[in-house]
């Protein structure tokens, strides 16, 4: 795995590396990168200038109570860190992308604008994830009915030309990814945790070398499971899909927070499966604004599910994207000559 020096440098910048500990320096989180990122464009500095050892001369002038020049020194200085972990992530057919890079999803930098991750972590196909798809969600601890209308719902949008999009826990994310796979669909696996350990899974192997299949994740590929981590991916599932399928919902946790964040923000039409109980997640997601959609899958056409939206140019440039660096560049040399 070769890295372009504004990667190593936003990676320093952004990413853990290991299992954190007390003494280590906190990565910036998403709102503090964009925070920063926009300080640097707006002085056109480049993030890879910072790996120079110049800090005291690149950082005059800026100024942050949480962002300290201290702390990103001590960032900056993992680059050991970053060569071991860099080497592990090869060895497991991982690959990183930066909200500048080519495949770097154009959804979550059109919807989530500065709130989309500075990194994203994955392996497999990443040309998947420009392609949209239905995201199907649903509780870990589903029942056989639900698993089984989960695995139907994948093979019945593979069949029609629609990937899955999911969220790759057990239970109903796991049980459409891999019937839309077994129908030799595709599939993307947004992970809340242990991306590295799914790289090499004989569950997903097979269609990683086949390339039908992509699994990201904005955190470390080594995280453990965290709930805030898993409530945090809903909201990419979401953005990457043209529309949502909830299948079974409690009335808390993760499903039930992600679909009401959803039909707050509007990223994707929301459909929830009906519900017999009034009471249930399902039922109050659908008065809560969800559309109702048919418990028999034969009645169900996945292309009635997307919604046909008039949508302008969604390419989103990035701050450090090279075409971009030359306008600044240009800019700032104008202003010189003007001066």
């Amino acid at each position: 795995m070769t890295f372009s020096a504004q990667t190593q440098a936003i990676l320093l910048l952004t990413a853990y590396f290991s299992k954190p500990a007390d003494e280590s320096p906190k990565p910036l989180t998403t709102k503090e990168w964009a925070r920063f990122a926009q300080w640097l464009k707006d002085h056109y500095i480049n993030p890879e200038t910072l790996m120079n050892g110049r800090l005291g001369s690149v950082l005059e002038g800026w100024s942050d109570k949480f962002i300290t020049a201290e702390r990103i020194e001590k960032l900056m200085n993992r680059g050991s860190a970053l060569a071991l972990a860099a080497e592990k992530w090869t060895r497991a057919g991982l690959w990183v992308l930066t909200r500048s890079d080519q495949y770097y999803p154009s959804r979550l930098k059109q919807l989530l604008k500065t709130d989309c991750p500075a990194v994203l972590f994955g392996c497999g196909n990443p040309a998947l994830l420009n392609q949209g798809g239905i995201a199907v969600v649903g509780a870990r601890n589903a029942n056989k009915a639900d698993l089984e209308f989960s695995g139907d719902l994948g093979r019945k949008a593979a069949s029609q030309g629609y990937s899955i999009v999911s969220g790759g826990a057990r239970g109903v994310d796991e049980a459409a990814m891999l019937g839309a796979l077994d129908a030799e669909g595709t599939v993307i696996g947004v992970m809340a945790d242990s991306l590295l350990r799914a790289a090499t899974s004989r569950k997903y192997r097979e269609y990683l070398i086949k390339q039908s299949l992509a699994l990201i994740s904005p955190y470390y590929p080594e995280a453990g499971f965290n709930a805030g981590n898993a409530m945090s991916r809903n909201k990419y599932i979401y953005c990457l899909s043209d529309a949502g399928v909830v299948v079974q919902s409690d009335t808390k946790g993760g499903t039930w927070n992600g679909a009401l964040e959803n039909l707050k923000h509007q990223w994707a039409p929301l459909w929830v499966r009906e519900a017999n109980n009034s009471d249930s997640g399902n039922a109050q997601i659908i008065r809560k604004g969800g559309r109702s959609l048919s418990g028999n899958l034969s009645h169900v056409d996945i292309n009635i599910l997307v919604e046909s939206l008039e949508k302008g140019n969604t390419r989103t440039q990035d701050l450090f994207e090279q075409s971009a660096v030359r306008e600044n560049e240009l800019e700032y040399s104008n202003k010189k000559e003007k001066s």
